[in-house]
């Protein structure tokens, strides 16, 4: 008995960003180790960001919106990954908060039909001196309400 994959809508918001399962990334069953899927989801949040010119080089100073915490991550596992190869994460933002934000996401087929494992993240904007909440800057809000999924 096969496990059948929950089918997408048509990918209506946020964006679907390309990953690569490689050999290493699948456990002693064969199956992409849980541990990886929140890797490859922030890989492709990085890569996203760098693309509107947030990036963390080192300097916690110079970072601005890159300086940020997780807070919270849950993920479910819906149907195993049993092959490397290409797939996509969808990305959104759930809410877009001043000094916090939860985004979605799912590790899916790459053409964003089919649904791996899916889940949220709540981030907290820092400050680099005292570590304490921060701001998000207008550049990355406006990023971020592109981002954002209509109300349903």
């Amino acid at each position: 008995m096969t496990a059948e994959a929950p089918t997408a809508p048509v990918l209506s918001y946020g964006r679907l960003v390309p990953v690569t399962v490689h050999f290493d990334d699948l456990d002693a069953l064969g199956l992409l180790h849980n541990a990886r899927y929140p890797l490859m989801v922030e890989r492709a949040w990085s890569e996203l960001w760098q693309e509107h010119g947030i990036r963390f080089d080192g300097d916690w100073e110079a970072a601005g919106d890159a300086c940020n915490a997780v807070r919270e991550l849950r993920i479910s596992y819906d149907v195993p990954v049993t092959r490397t190869g290409t797939y996509a994460v969808h990305l959104w933002l759930e809410r877009l908060g001043n000094t916090g934000l939860t985004y979605g996401f799912r590790f899916c087929s790459a053409d964003g039909a089919v649904t791996y494992a899916q889940g949220t993240r709540v981030l907290v904007r820092l400050d680099a001196a005292t570590l304490r909440p921060a701001p998000w800057s207008e550049r990355f809000r406006a990023a971020g309400r592109e981002l954002l999924r209509p109300a349903d």
